[in-house]
């Protein structure tokens, strides 16, 4: 059972954690006609912006409710209603999902009374759907702004309604890609099952290019299937921080629900594979079966590769067990693991420590290591200890595709296993068989 420690330090330095904001407005990115808007100064929202766009690298809808110095002191009702009229007149857009940071939680803005109020003075805006989740900066980290955002959506629009045949709901936290949703959605299908993402940034944020422009989301879970929640005959939670929404659906509907705390690795895959073949009353469908067998001749051809390896890993809670629990199985050692915040899933990971803290946290533990993974923010860090980074997490902005990777099911752990392996075969390459191929090279134009 691992220790969980938290970083003494009375400062940040290198931050791993993404903010609880980021992490709501991330979720709406994922409803469709959807306008995510942070109740705080420009500045925090320029910032969010920025980093999304450099990690998707698409366009990317986010307003603000602008606050300044004169109304965080006398408070912004007025910001907030000028941005929502403002939002409505000009997006047209179906749902407004308001995050609020830092600057308005410490003011102590009672935006839900606003929102009534604006309400009652507009009732024009009736049909206008506006969510608000209350996600202060120094409260929890991407994952549970994420899972605050799903949760909202829940209490909001989820009402008893008939079943409809079929219907699956999934609930999956930021860990996965939009390339990971459409893989989980291709896997459900292919059950015969209906799939319905909550949130779906694969159909908003998986770089297509639209017919014409739309200056909201463009794609992803429509209000009509937020307001069906209740149709669904069962739910997944994808993350543990997913699973109180699925429990407050399944108490308000009566929809039962599983929750997987990671879909990485052989054992997540067939526990996934035996729930689908059990409530579809089919069996797993050849295509699958195949890349179990695949996945598994690529578990043997790469354990030589990453057997006995010492890995430092920094990501959110979800991720982080997901990776570290599979490095683990593949004979990997986890020498240094960081993390944004606690779980109760950190104790259950396979090494002796858990450090709730930063990037330098991970630098301090991780010298001598030969594999690093965490987000971009860790590339200095990689060329100060001399170890090879694999990007993960969010932001990944200077690689391309980082949206786009897979990392779920038997296809995607096999993907992942390869990136690995191939990352650690690169460095030794280039480190210590770079000398000796350089002069057998030398050696062979020599005697010619």
């Amino acid at each position: 059972m691992a220790t969980i420690l938290r970083s003494p330090k009375a400062g940040v330095i290198n931050p791993l954690k993404m903010s609880a904001p980021l992490g709501a407005a991330l979720a709406f990115l994922g409803l469709d006609r959807c306008m995510p808007t942070l109740h705080g100064s420009q500045g925090c929202t320029a910032f969010a912006l920025v980093l999304l766009v450099r990690h998707f690298r698409e366009m990317v809808p986010l307003q603000t409710t602008a606050m300044n110095e004169v109304s965080t002191i006398l408070g912004g009702m007025d910001n907030l209603e000028q941005a929502i009229l403002n939002i409505a007149e000009r997006t047209k857009a179906g749902l407004i999902g308001i995050a609020s940071t830092g600057l308005t939680e410490t003011k102590g803005e009672d935006v839900e009374g606003q929102l009534r109020l604006f309400r009652q003075a507009h009732p024009e805006l009736d049909e206008l759907a506006i969510l608000y989740v209350s996600t202060p900066d120094y409260l929890g980290g991407l994952q549970e702004g994420w899972a605050k955002a799903v949760l909202r959506c829940v209490e909001t629009f989820a009402e008893p309604c008939p079943r409809e045949a079929g219907r699956v709901n999934v609930f999956a936290g930021p860990s996965l890609t939009p390339g990971d949703l459409e893989c989980l959605r291709e896997m459900i299908e292919a059950f015969g099952l209906r799939a319905v993402l909550v949130p779906d940034l694969s159909g908003s944020m998986d770089g297509h290019v639209p017919q014409q422009f739309v200056p909201t989301t463009m794609g992803g879970t429509t209000i009509g299937e937020l307001r069906s929640l209740g149709a669904a005959e069962y739910t997944l939670a994808v993350g543990r921080a997913q699973e109180p929404a699925a429990r407050l659906l399944a108490e308000r509907c009566g929809v039962p629900y599983e929750c997987f705390d990671t879909l990485i690795g052989l054992e997540p895959s067939d526990r996934l594979m035996e729930t689908l073949a059990r409530f579809s009353g089919r069996p797993v469908p050849a295509r699958l079966r195949r890349q179990r067998s695949q996945l598994l001749d690529a578990m043997l051809d790469a354990h030589f590769f990453t057997g006995g390896k010492r890995v430092a890993l920094g990501a959110e809670p979800d991720l982080l067990l997901g990776l570290g629990t599979f490095l683990a199985g593949m004979g990997a050692q986890l020498d240094a693991v960081v993390t944004t915040s606690e779980s109760p899933l950190l104790e259950t990971l396979p090494t002796r420590e858990v450090v709730v803290g930063d990037l330098d946290d991970l630098e301090q533990r991780a010298a001598g290591c030969d594999l690093l993974l965490t987000h971009s923010h860790g590339r200095q860090m990689a060329e100060r200890l001399g170890v090879p980074l694999l990007r993960v997490g969010l932001p990944v902005f200077d690689r391309l595709g980082a949206a786009h990777r897979v990392s779920i099911g038997y296809r995607g752990t096999r993907e992942l296993l390869f990136r690995v392996a191939n990352t650690l075969l690169a460095h030794e390459s280039g480190h210590e068989g770079g000398e000796r191929c350089n002069d057998d090279l030398r050696a062979s134009l020599a005697a010619h």
